[in-house]
Parts: C-alpha cells; sequence; structure tokens
C-alpha cells in the first residue's frame, strides 16, 4: 500500500475513534475514495489499493461505461471488504449491488424517499455549508461529505473553508461530517481536532 494512503487511513481511523468515543460507533468506513473521471481515469487500480474497511464513492457522470465499472468496483469491494457507494445514480447502485448512493448537493431532497425505498442503503450526501448540513440531517442521510475544506483542484471549489471553520460547521451538524477537498497526507493531521467522522479525498489517493 503507498505510504500516502496509510498516513491517510491512520488519521482517519484515529478520526473514527474519536468519533465513536463522544456518540455510539458508526458503522460507516472511516475513509472514502471518491472518484472523479477527470482525475482518477482508473478508479478500479486505486479502489484495489485501498486499505480493507474503506469505502469508495463512483460518481459516473452519465459515462457509457459505467455499468462495467461500477461491477468491476463491486468485485474489488468484496474481495476488499470495502463500501461501495453510487453517486447520484439509484439505479445504477442497485444493478452494480451497491451498498447506497452519495446525492450531490442539489438532490439532498431525495433523500427521504430514497430512505423509504432502500431502507437498507447508507445514504451520504454532499453538503458545503451550514444550510445544506441542515438539509442532510432532515433528509435522514447517515453522513455528509463537506467541501473544500483545503485548496483543492476541483472545478467546483469555490475557495477553501479553512480547518477552523470546517471545525464550526461540524459543531453546528446533526449528523457525522467528512471532510473532502485537498485532503491528502500532508494536510490529514490538521483535522484531528475537527469533530470529523473521518476522511473523503480524491487527489490524496490517486
Amino acid at each position: 500500500m503507498d505510504p500516502k494512503t496509510i498516513a491517510l487511513w491512520r488519521v482517519a481511523l484515529r478520526l473514527g475513534r474519536l468519533a465513536g468515543e463522544r456518540k455510539a460507533r458508526s458503522t460507516l468506513p472511516p475513509l472514502f475514495f471518491v472518484t472523479d473521471p477527470a482525475r482518477t481515469p482508473d478508479p478500479a487500480a486505486i479502489a484495489a489499493q485501498l486499505p480493507v474497511g474503506a469505502g469508495l464513492i463512483y460518481r459516473a457522470f452519465g459515462a457509457a461505461d459505467a455499468p462495467a465499472i461500477a461491477r468491476a468496483l463491486r468485485r474489488i469491494a468484496d474481495a476488499r471488504g470495502l463500501t461501495l457507494l453510487i453517486g447520484a445514480d439509484e439505479r445504477l447502485a442497485a444493478a452494480a449491488g451497491a451498498d447506497g448512493v452519495h446525492l450531490p448537493q442539489r438532490l439532498l431532497g431525495q433523500g427521504p424517499r430514497l430512505r423509504a425505498r432502500r431502507p437498507g442503503w447508507i445514504l451520504t450526501g454532499a453538503a458545503h455549508d451550514a444550510r445544506a448540513l441542515q438539509r442532510a440531517a432532515l433528509a435522514r442521510l447517515d453522513a455528509a461529505l463537506t467541501s473544500p475544506v483545503f485548496i483543492s483542484r476541483s472545478p467546483s471549489a469555490q475557495g477553501e473553508l479553512g480547518a477552523i471553520r470546517f471545525a464550526s460547521l461540524v459543531r453546528g451538524a446533526r449528523l457525522p461530517v467528512y471532510a473532502l477537498g485537498g485532503v491528502n497526507s500532508c494536510t490529514a493531521s490538521r483535522l484531528l481536532w475537527t469533530g470529523a467522522a473521518g476522511l473523503a479525498a480524491v487527489d490524496g489517493l490517486a
């Protein structure tokens, strides 16, 4: 396993343990790999190197080969004990046998209906500010991914929150919050005091 991945995993495990001390321990993975078509063109190769117990969120964005990739990721997840979520596509998630769905912020309102249809699924969502975190909690999601905590190469990143502002958002949230955006082996340790439930990364695991 890559040393940078090991470093991220160690911090994520510490965050998970700290979160468990504050309240009932979550069954969610402490670390999520989030795919991106441009920045992670071979998600299977990265997924195959993830630590046992990690999670991955496959965001297909309508790619024609999405079903094949999702099935390949399911096989890797089964072999390595990973949690597989599919971004914004209930049908693809069901067809691939995924463990749940990750909703973009604009689709957080789908949470209650999705929960009713798929009561056994893990549901997460993107929530980039306090209002969105409130919506995610009301939508009965299991967790939210908040970004960008640090400087990120994501085209949608508007400017880093920073660890202090991120910690404030976590304190006000009514669901577990993962740090995303610029999270890597160098920045992860700056989040240990924030109350985050875990870490999520794109480039940091690529």
